[in-house]
């Protein structure tokens, strides 16, 4: 009975550190999210701003796993190398280790002021101050879960179950190092395990080895969920992931038939025994990183021997060829051509939100959400492309029609976002509580809705042809585009006003409908601008002079 109480003790503990961390997270996402995420992109152009944006990352989101998800990310856009993505690994490892060491210094007796200061500021207004005192609510609990692991270990030394259950582990380190391993990787933190572990070493129950036989456990448990999380993900995300379980995994595996000597080497320095734990797992991962940064590259393309390219599907690019980017003018032409395929996935989107309002059936739009996932994909995959050119290899002219090519590919995305979060949802919320338009509301809108298909179609030329003619046509529908809305939009205030029951229904979606597609209209016109523009039949104003 006395054991079952001091696991419920230990493991209630456990559960307020890991709350902690998460409320540590989510406020320092909440305060800090952008920066940290344009930081970490941004800071990784040389192997030491690598390293010390995956320490600062880690320090603030107290997530090593958070942090690799972030930079995995980065690598699937290009805009991480790999190489360097593994460097801000070893950096995240090393500030998850740092903080395991902080909050052992004896500092649990600011708990309560950290949680009131953490209160104080998240009554505040501001996002940012609330977000901090989510933050510091989270820094108090994890240290208020310390004095909890405390007296909850206290009985250990008195209880022969897990005695018992620690002298079994002390003659066979490889299943210490396992059991420790599971445990971190079931609770997502090596920081929780090795809080837990020096919390037992402080009662005299853990001898020095296996001590840091449980620490090794800990920190390869604690890259195991990042390769969970990209499973699915693609072959750039799992390379990242991958590489950092192995080459902890090498480094526990080296170190283990070791750990009895560092055990003692550790146990015999001038500092605390009871925070032996700590300095093994910070001495750990700044040898590991010492060990792993020089080899990052080689471990880079060993990892693309071992996680093979995605096979090409449908999803993909279809005209990007890479070697093209030698000759502007054909590289330009393949992504006319791609941009041309994201146009008409566009027209596609709009005749299946069409087709769903015109016979009150949610079946066409069920592909919109995938359609619209593969339009943000190729977009990104023509600009990545053209940027690729540089402006040290085209002329002037080809450097304007890449702006052409990517200021379209843009503006058809912003379509795709504005069907797929506008139309589809105002779409779907006429259909599932059976709203009716009135007569005249409804033709209004379907006339609206066939003009727009039929505008897309002439942007498409026009971005092919360069036409001066139809840009003028189409910079002309814009204005009776936007007489349609303002008309529509009075007829029916009118039928408002008369007290038809389905115009009174349909009020809002009859307005926001009207609203996304004039706005889907102003993207699609903008085709023409470049072409009008230099001209010289474009004007900056619609104000008279």
């Amino acid at each position: 009975m006395e054991s079952t109480i001091v696991m419920i003790n230990l493991f209630g503990a456990v559960a307020l550190l890991l709350f902690g961390l998460a409320q540590v997270r989510d406020g320092a996402t909440r305060a800090f999210g952008a920066r940290l995420r344009t930081g970490l992109a941004s800071g990784t152009r040389g192997s030491f701003r690598s390293f010390s944006s995956g320490f600062i990352a880690t320090i603030v989101l107290q997530s090593s796993t958070a942090t690799a998800l972030m930079v995995a990310s980065f690598v699937e856009r290009d805009l991480v190398a790999p190489a360097m993505a593994q460097i801000v690994l070893l950096g995240a490892n090393v500030g998850t280790a740092v903080t395991a060491w902080i909050v052992s210094t004896g500092i649990e007796w600011l708990s309560p002021l950290i949680i009131l200061v953490g209160i104080v500021l998240y009554r505040r207004s501001s996002t940012a101050q609330k977000g901090m005192g989510t933050a510091l609510v989270g820094v108090g609990l994890m240290l208020l879960s310390l004095q909890l692991l405390g007296l909850a270990t206290g009985p250990i030394r008195h209880s022969p179950a897990l005695a018992a259950f620690i002298e079994l582990l002390d003659n066979a380190w490889v299943v210490a190092m396992i059991f420790a391993a599971v445990l971190a990787a079931l609770s997502s933190s090596s920081l929780a395990v090795v809080v837990l572990i020096m919390s037992i070493a402080s009662t005299g129950a853990l001898s020095p080895g296996l001590t840091v036989a449980l620490v090794l456990g800990a920190n390869l448990g604690g890259a195991v969920p990042p390769v969970l999380s990209t499973l699915s993900a693609p072959a750039t995300t799992r390379r990242v992931t991958y590489g950092n379980l192995i080459v902890r995994a090498a480094g526990c595996l080296i170190t283990l038939p070791l750990a009895g000597y560092l055990g003692t080497f550790l146990h015999d320095l001038p500092f605390s025994p009871a925070k032996m734990p700590v300095d093994a797992h910070l001495a750990f991962n700044l040898l590991l990183a010492a060990v792993a940064w020089p080899l990052s590259p080689v471990l880079s393309r060993m990892m693309t021997r071992i996680v093979p390219d995605d096979p090409k599907g449908d999803d993909g690019p279809k005209f990007l060829d890479v070697q093209a980017l030698e000759s502007p003018v054909v590289a330009l032409a393949n992504a006319t051509r791609e941009v041309l395929g994201i146009g008409d996935l566009i027209e596609k989107m709009l005749i299946q939100c069409q087709k769903s309002f015109a016979q009150n059936d949610l079946a066409p739009m069920r592909e919109v959400a995938a359609l619209e996932k593969k339009v943000d994909r190729l977009q990104q995959e023509v600009k990545i492309y053209l940027s690729r050119l540089g402006r040290a290899k085209i002329d002037q002219a080809n450097d304007r029609r890449s702006i052409v090519i990517i200021e379209y590919a843009i503006n058809l995305e912003h379509i795709g976002d504005i069907i797929e979060k506008g139309l589809n949802d105002q779409v779907t919320k006429k259909i599932s509580k059976g709203l009716t338009f009135s007569e005249d509301g409804y033709q209004e809108l379907k006339s609206l809705f066939d003009m727009t298909i039929d505008n897309l179609r002439i942007a498409q030329t026009i971005f092919v042809t360069g036409d001066e003619a139809l840009a003028r046509q189409l910079m002309e529908v814009k204005v009776h585009v936007r007489r349609l809305e303002k008309q529509s939009s009075g007829r029916h205030l009118e039928r408002l006003r008369d007290g038809r029951a389905d115009s009174l229904q349909t009020s809002s979606l009859h307005l926001d409908m009207l609203r996304d597609l004039k706005r889907i209209n102003a993207h699609i016109v903008s085709v023409a601008h470049p072409i009008l523009d230099e001209s010289g039949l474009l004007i900056e104003s619609r104000l008279r002079s």
